[in-house]
């Protein structure tokens, strides 16, 4: 795959790069972030972090507001920032141009509705173009990879690691959607990638899945108490009562006065990349 570089700027001494390529996955041009910290330019091969994104967000949210370089340059780890969906032109979007489905609001599942099913194939990306991608481009060990995202890129990184126990060592989420089959973020875009069945967006709900008999070794979350999401949408006590009948530990921490911007995430992202570093080590 041809991988086009749009940007390098030095930082903490590694470099922060965005890159862009022709994805087989969504046939879209697809365009994602990535930093390597600087004991990788020195030769070795380093864990890889995977961020998954929120509604609406592209790889340039956390990369400009995420405060991860310094700690990533500390700890010797690989950063990697995907988008939240397939953009371009002739990607279906919400017929009303809501947020929160269509651009910028892929889910990370695989659709298989119609007219998304042909782009909105994230969670195929995701999981194997782009780690493909980062094998063969840059010095990351592949056999130490974690993975965390944000609301929808919480939900995602979530499931995503409940069904590849293996290829993740470790799994976080800051204020993640815990259950989409019951929050209406879920429901409605479960309900238009996948359709009317909700038996089939089991396999896409962190709670479900758990339920269903998927185990990570270790969860951490925080989520903000003052989050205007908490409660409609994101419900972590969902998650804690699912982990506590199937006995996985979850470190659930509420931080008070916190909301759901990027001032939350950028405070706890080095507690985050610690836990992680940790257990990829």
């Amino acid at each position: 795959m041809t991988l086009e570089t749009v940007s390098t700027n030095k930082a903490f001494g590694g470099v922060q790069g965005v890159y862009r390529h022709a994805s087989s996955a969504t046939g879209t041009d697809m365009t994602f972030s990535v930093f390597v910290p600087p004991q990788a330019l020195a030769g070795a091969k380093v864990p890889v972090v995977w961020y998954l994104s929120g509604l609406t967000c592209t790889h340039a949210n956390v990369t400009e507001k995420g405060d991860f370089r310094r700690a990533c340059a500390e700890l010797g780890l690989i950063f990697v920032a995907p988008d939240t969906s397939p953009r371009g032109e002739g990607v279906p979007d919400d017929p009303a141009g809501a947020y929160d489905f269509g651009l910028g609001a892929g889910f990370y599942v695989d659709a298989t509705e119609d007219p998304f099913a042909a782009n909105y194939r994230m969670y195929s990306y995701v999981t194997e173009e782009l780690p493909a991608l980062i094998a063969a481009n840059f010095p990351a060990d592949m056999g130490a990879q974690a993975i965390t995202g944000h609301s929808m890129g919480g939900h995602g990184a979530l499931t995503i690691a409940l069904k590849n126990p293996d290829t993740y060592r470790s799994v976080s989420a800051f204020a993640p959607i815990v259950s989409p089959l019951r929050c209406p973020w879920g429901e409605k875009a479960l309900t238009g990638y996948i359709g009317g069945d909700r038996t089939g967006w089991r396999r896409y709900d962190a709670t479900a899945l758990i339920e269903d008999g998927a185990r990570v070794p270790d969860i951490l979350v925080d989520q903000g108490g003052a989050d205007n999401f908490l409660e409609g949408q994101l419900k972590p006590a969902l998650l804690a009562e699912a982990c506590e009948a199937a006995g996985i530990p979850l470190t659930l921490r509420m931080q008070d006065g916190y909301d759901h911007s990027y001032y939350f995430i950028s405070t706890f992202m080095e507690d985050h990349l610690r836990w992680h570093a940790a257990r990829l080590a």
